[in-house]
């Protein structure tokens, strides 16, 4: 793309192509659809190229803000798992489980055979 290689070796993001001042151009937007095997109109391109130079700025804004000191976080509040403590209450007794079933078989449910017998 339109960056150096000392900024692609050194994993930096190019910020911006000099004579457009823009982050992507629609030639890079073209190069990246080829080598990721998609067939773009001429309208993706350009509306794809806005978009990505769009996402870049924002990248770049948030690149300025960001501060040694700052440590990185995924969420920007603390995220705490609020949770009810776990109270034992009684179940049903068996009479009262099976007592609207169809079809009781040795005090259990009783349901058709699913599986046939191996032969």
């Amino acid at each position: 793309m339109a960056g150096d290689s000392e900024s692609a070796s050194t994993g930096s993001v190019d910020t911006g192509s000099a004579a457009t001042g823009s982050a992507i151009t629609r030639d890079e937007v073209a190069h990246l659809a080829r080598l990721s095997r998609l067939a773009l109109s001429e309208d993706e391109l350009d509306v794809y190229a806005q978009q990505l130079d769009s996402i870049l700025a924002h990248v770049a804004q948030v690149s300025e803000v960001a501060a040694d000191d700052v440590p990185p976080t995924a969420h920007p509040a603390a995220l705490a798992n609020v949770l009810r403590p776990d109270v034992a209450v009684p179940g049903l007794t068996t009479e009262q489980a099976l007592s609207g079933a169809p079809a009781v078989e040795q005090d259990r449910f009783a349901v058709p055979q699913i599986l046939g017998e191996e032969q």
